[in-house]
């Protein structure tokens, strides 16, 4: 059997299935669910795939929301892949031309912004369809399909990597909708994600009354005053973190290379004004940098500032990992395959009559004027990866080998990796300088006539590069040589993970009530489960 027949059978069936892809990235769209948090949407994928005949392994490496699928035909490669479905707190959009909140929640509530929805359905439609294609013509070799939890805090896949998951991998696609020029529609050559660190640290008033001595031992042992001397607290020692980290971050790292670290406060559940200390509260960071030792002496910096924080505020404090995460690594040969088959694919096309009618919506009540041809013209574009590689170059100092951040970089250490990048549905500006406010991405992101154009091109993609590394066993050689030259001797790098999975944290969650409706609710901070 030719090569092209196995390919066709995959394209076919990705055309025959769109529409049903379609209902199921609605399904992801919907839940909405945020990092950690991701119950229905992992318990979706289960289903669907031990239906297609997986083998699933439920909360695998210790988190409730992760799974790792595989499917088997005999000897052969074994080729991974995997699906994100986490959504970001205060993002949720309907899929409508207008601002507005899904049914039923508020607009603080979770919603897909990447959006991480699409790309695990296009991922799941690729697998599915070279499964189909392997059992049609016996081809032989494994696929390997994992369920990612928590992308927005770099959260399993270090997790997965540390516990062995991706050791018997061949090679490993990873994919995500683009989200910056010059990467579209095309595959990361050189330049990879970089280093990423994120950790959570508590402070801890736990013996407010010690602040103070007291002077008359006849004194009551209760405060008789709101206005009597009271231990600063956690509240404090929270904010002095914050604001010394925010003055301190131009001398954390020598200047001259692009890295970036943002925060996030924690909420602890405490809703009190009265007199007294706050007891717990804390802050996520997250950094964003070339190398691990940079990553390593921006850590140490936030320990000591905690460190000072803690003691002028009568607290302790702790440092809790959320995720350590490597830098990426180059795969020439199969980002070349990729993006071969990304050609004979073709560019995702927006400005459909349904799609251009939705998008002049948007324009219509953003009070503009609705534009013909209403979307970037480079989202219907290839760009090769050389090319967006030298654009991309233009704005790094020779220096830095590494660029932004995302853990997909985990199963570069592992196997032959490549990055590839198709174009999500984005509006052209009407105006130098004018921006879209962040809604309209994300609703263009959930409307079927705008997102379906781009998880059909990036499933027939990822399926025929499947396909490929499955039959090519050259390719597949090449691609293996070229991940043991980059990884041989001490270039090697193990995993960071050293920690356990994050889950017990207060991550934002929704649930619903006796009512039915989904309200916030908060968990229990993870010591004090376990204790």
């Amino acid at each position: 059997m030719s090569i092209e027949t196995i390919k066709n059978a995959v394209l076919e069936w990705v055309d025959h299935e769109q529409s049903v892809l379609s209902d199921w990235h609605q399904t992801i769209f919907s839940f909405g669910e945020t990092a950690w948090r991701e119950y229905q949407s992992c318990a979706w994928y289960v289903e669907r795939l031990r239906e297609a005949g997986f083998e699933v392994e439920e909360s695998s490496a210790g988190m409730p929301t992760a799974f790792c699928a595989i499917w088997r035909n005999g000897a052969g490669p074994t080729i991974g892949a995997y699906a994100e479905y986490d959504a970001v707190p205060g993002n949720c959009q309907a899929a409508d031309t207008r601002q507005r909140p899904r049914d039923g929640l508020g607009k603080h509530a979770g919603g897909h912004t990447d959006p991480h929805s699409a790309l695990g359905i296009s991922s799941l439609g690729a697998v599915l369809a070279a499964r189909a294609a392997m059992e049609k013509f016996n081809i032989q070799g494994t696929i390997k399909y994992f369920g990612e939890p928590a992308e927005k805090v770099r959260g399993s896949k270090p997790i997965h990597a540390a516990a062995g998951y991706y050791d018997d991998l061949d090679a490993a696609i990873s994919f995500h909708p683009f989200y910056m020029l010059p990467l579209c529609n095309t595959t990361r050559w050189n330049t990879h994600c970089g280093v990423g660190y994120a950790m959570i640290y508590s402070f801890e008033c736990d013996n407010p009354q010690t602040w103070m001595s007291q002077s008359d031992e006849n004194s009551s042992p209760i405060a008789a005053s709101h206005a009597s001397a009271r231990a600063p607290g956690a509240n404090d020692a929270l904010m002095q973190m914050y604001m010394t980290s925010k003055l301190l971050k131009e001398h954390m790292v020598a200047a001259g290379c692009g890295w970036s670290m943002n925060e996030c406060i924690l909420s602890s559940g405490q809703a009190t004004a009265d007199n007294l200390p706050a007891q717990i509260a804390q802050i996520q960071y997250i950094m964003r940098v070339p190398t691990v030792e940079m990553a390593e002496s921006i850590t140490q910096l936030l320990d000591k500032n905690a460190t000072a924080a803690a003691g002028t505020t009568h607290c302790s404090w702790r440092r809790d990992w959320v995720s350590k995460s490597r830098g990426g690594l180059p795969n020439h040969i199969l980002a070349a395959a990729t993006y071969r088959n990304l050609e004979q694919v073709g560019a995702p096309v927006f400005n459909t009559d349904a799609g251009r009618e939705l998008a002049q919506q948007i324009q219509h009540n953003l009070g503009l004027e609705p534009m013909h041809n209403p979307f970037m013209a480079e989202t219907e574009q290839l760009i090769s990866p050389r090319q967006a590689e030298k654009i991309l170059r233009r704005q790094l100092p020779d220096s830095q080998e590494n660029f932004t951040s995302d853990d997909y970089t985990e199963f570069c250490w592992h196997a032959p990796t490549v990055r590839l990048y198709v174009a999500r549905p984005a509006l052209a500006s009407p105006q130098p300088g004018y921006q879209y406010p962040a809604w309209v991405m994300n609703a263009l992101g959930g409307m079927r006539a705008t997102i379906d154009p781009m998880i059909v091109c990036a499933a027939k993609t990822i399926g025929l590069t499947i396909i490929d590394l499955l039959t090519d066993t050259e390719m597949l050689h090449e691609a293996t040589e070229e991940f043991s030259r980059r990884t041989s001797g001490d270039q090697w790098q193990a995993p960071l993970c050293d920690y356990e999975p994050p889950i017990d944290f207060c991550w934002p969650e929704y649930v619903t009530d006796g009512k039915g409706q989904r309200r916030w609710c908060i968990p229990a901070l993870p010591w004090e489960q376990s204790e």
